[in-house]
């Protein structure tokens, strides 16, 4: 079934990219992006770069790249900016963090000695292992968020950006349920006024870029824009939001694994998950409050995948542990170890183990770019961008936002066929469910 071709306005002038949080993967993305507009690499792991689309049945061979079948931005059109609590440039970052090798960092190097951070909004309560001192101060969290407003028109103006995105690459903050400041923009905005300690600083980046009318992407497991407060602001101004913390390393493992176990309908007993890194995010994770917002985003994923309540016999009660710790040694490079007891038929009992030697930044880039892109497109869409949350875009993240009462989709596969059909759908084409009857008529 074909639909009608949604409203979507060109890609045309800059887009600019504002992320809160200069630190390891925002230097990373930005140094990538740098790099493969100068022919130095490939944008491997980007679907909007690297991904095809299949249009029609499979005899009409209709394969278009993603970026040639919806209207993307350039890469050669993005401008970047951001704020941190460190005053050193992007270069000055991206050679603290060690993630990328000297000679790729030195091709790039001007491009980003020439990105300063703006002074960000920081608060000690939500990031206990973090000291800096670029920081903005002001007599309360409506003052900051003005502040961040003005900062955001600043770059718009001397960047020439015809468009803008937020996307949050800060901390992981620490753990909050969403309570009666929260509960509408009128409270909110009351709270700001009245510095309220449950609002957070991603909060008020949040606000200030959809006040603007920027979308907003959480990269952390922040509890951010999912509150209704934003959630209203979001749909007021058509500023589309999405998020929350990147899907990158033992979280893609399990989204694609999980998933191939429930479809074989083999059980599972327990899923022990422990990380080690010792890059800045292991750092903040190290403090209990912090890890607890990262736990919380972790232990959701099979729970929704699996579904105990309705395959009580193979999953309930199985047993989850996530561990992550502080290794300084290991820097970016992250290893996360999972043992995984299942089992088959008659109840006989397997194991899996599985070692996963990754690079979180080197996966995080990718996701990065492809959220701007794609949040770009979505608020040049009339369709989508009268939705508010890009439930579409929950191939990105691990703990996806949805509308209140609608349990999360987890599944690797299924989010990336929802994406897929999201894309074709806008673009007026036959939406494809695999069931392939009509070949064998």
């Amino acid at each position: 079934m074909t639909t009608t071709r949604s409203d979507i306005a060109p890609a045309e002038g800059k887009l600019g990219v504002l992320i809160p949080g200069l630190g390891a993967v925002a230097t990373t993305f930005i140094a990538g992006v740098e790099a493969i507009r100068r022919h130095q690499a490939a944008p491997i792991g980007s679907l909007t770069q690297m991904g095809a689309i299949r249009l029609g049945k499979r005899t009409e061979n209709r394969n278009p790249l993603i970026r040639e079948f919806v209207p993307l931005a350039k890469l050669d059109d993005l401008v970047f900016g951001g704020w941190d609590i460190y005053e050193g440039d992007c270069y000055q970052a991206a050679a603290r963090a060690e993630v990328l090798e000297p000679k790729l960092l030195e091709t790039v190097r001007p491009a980003l000695e020439a990105i300063l951070p703006m002074p960000a909004v920081f608060d000690q309560n939500y990031v206990k292992r973090l000291h800096g001192p670029n920081v903005k101060h002001g007599a309360n969290k409506r003052e900051l968020a003005e502040a961040l407003r003005e900062d955001i028109r600043r770059f718009q103006n001397t960047s020439g950006a015809a468009r803008l995105i937020m996307i949050w690459c800060g901390s992981t903050e620490a753990f909050r349920r969403p309570g009666a400041v929260h509960a509408s923009l009128a409270a909110f905005e009351t709270g700001l006024k009245n510095n309220d300690p449950d609002i957070a600083p991603s909060m008020i980046y949040a606000y200030a870029a959809l006040q603007e009318g920027v979308p907003y992407a959480n990269g952390a497991p922040n509890l951010t824009t999912e509150i209704p407060a934003l959630l209203e602001l979001s749909r007021a101004k058509g500023a589309p939001v999405c998020g929350k913390d990147f899907k990158t390393g033992q979280t893609l493992m399990k989204t694609i694994l999980a998933p191939g176990l429930k479809a074989r309908l083999l059980g599972l007993s327990g899923w022990f998950s422990t990380n080690i890194l010792g890059n800045r995010d292991g750092e903040v994770l190290d403090d209990p409050e912090s890890f607890k917002t990262k736990e919380e985003s972790k232990l959701s994923v099979l729970e929704h995948i699996f579904q105990p309540e309705r395959y009580p016999e193979l999953y309930k009660n199985f047993y989850h542990k996530v561990r992550i710790n502080y290794y300084p040694p290991r820097g970016d490079n992250k290893e996360g170890w999972d043992n995984i007891d299942i089992f088959g038929w008659l109840g006989y009992p397997m194991q899996i183990k599985i070692d996963f030697l990754c690079r979180d930044s080197i996966l995080a880039a990718p996701i990065a770019l492809d959220l701007v892109l794609f949040l770009d497109l979505a608020r040049r869409c009339a369709e989508l961008r009268d939705k508010g949350i890009q439930e579409w875009l929950s191939f990105y993240f691990k703990s996806p936002i949805t509308p209140p009462g609608l349990y999360p989709e987890h599944d690797l596969f299924i989010q990336l066929m929802k994406l897929k059909n999201t894309l074709r759908h806008i673009q007026g084409e036959e939406l494809i469910t695999h069931l392939g009857l009509e070949y064998y008529d």
